[in-house]
């Protein structure tokens, strides 16, 4: 897969893409990522990416020329298929799991990071297949946002992730957040493990497991857990937490013993 990040800040993103498993993926051959500067697609000796917004008001929009002359530049033959041209703005649709997934299995993905009060129109008119944002808030630019993307499509794509069951045991991957994670030693400062994953009992582990994803997306994103197609199993695990039965939960405990 190839990635193309289009900014005028590119030593933002380019460090953060030179570690983990985006830059493992890189070395392997399994994600081509390309950062562009869109300034070298000026053509005034000031490299100008801004100007004046047209009906007035404060702050200044991002040119559209450059953009145009950025995509003719990096993907000469055109926009394909398999191909994606995403504008980062706070105005796009939310960014999920379905959509990192989507875009895994592109051939090409291009970033399109805007600034100041945004990127003239005529770009999402002519270019952009989708707009895409974090959450209901406001970045002073596209970049935070397109290392968010390019972090959650990468390491969905094969051979990316050490063990292939990580991704699919992700939070979001089956609509539910994920459960508790535990590693040595079984006791720290006095904060001891939860039994059961101590038990060596592959059977009660996975039922304590979902338990505590259902529990953890009940308490903390209910709408996850509303729009989510629950089995006979999830069902019964979900009247065992309505009834208080089940192993014990380090969810039951508040937010400041669990931190402390």
């Amino acid at each position: 897969m190839r990635i193309d990040l289009v900014t005028i800040f590119p030593a933002m993103v380019e460090g953060p893409l030179g570690d983990g498993i985006v830059q493992r993926a890189r070395d392997a051959g399994i994600a081509e990522i390309r950062t562009h500067d869109l300034r070298a697609f000026t053509d005034d000796r000031h490299r100008s990416v801004d100007d004046a917004p047209f009906g007035g008001g404060p702050g200044m929009v991002m040119k559209a020329e450059p953009f145009f002359r950025a995509f003719d530049s990096i993907w000469p033959e055109g926009q394909g298929e398999g191909d994606a041209v995403v504008l980062l703005t706070p105005r796009g649709r939310r960014f999920d799991q379905p959509t990192a997934r989507r875009f895994a299995g592109l051939d090409r993905l291009m970033l399109l990071c805007g600034r100041y009060e945004g990127i003239d129109e005529r770009v999402a008119e002519s270019l952009v297949t989708e707009e895409l944002s974090l959450g209901d808030f406001v970045l002073t630019g596209g970049e935070v946002a397109a290392l968010a993307v390019v972090e959650a499509t990468v390491r969905l794509l094969p051979g990316a992730l050490g063990d292939e069951g990580s991704a699919e045991a992700d939070s979001f991957e089956d609509g539910l957040l994920d459960w508790p994670h535990y590693t040595r030693p079984a006791v720290a400062r006095g904060h001891e493990v939860p039994e059961v994953l101590l038990s060596g009992d592959h059977g009660r582990i996975r039922r304590w497991r979902r338990r505590e994803a259902l529990r953890a997306t009940r308490a903390r994103r209910p709408d996850l857990l509303a729009a989510t197609r629950l089995n006979a199993e999830d069902e019964t695990l979900l009247r065992e937490l309505d009834d208080g039965r089940g192993e014990a939960s380090p969810l039951d405990k508040t937010p400041a013993v669990l931190h402390k």
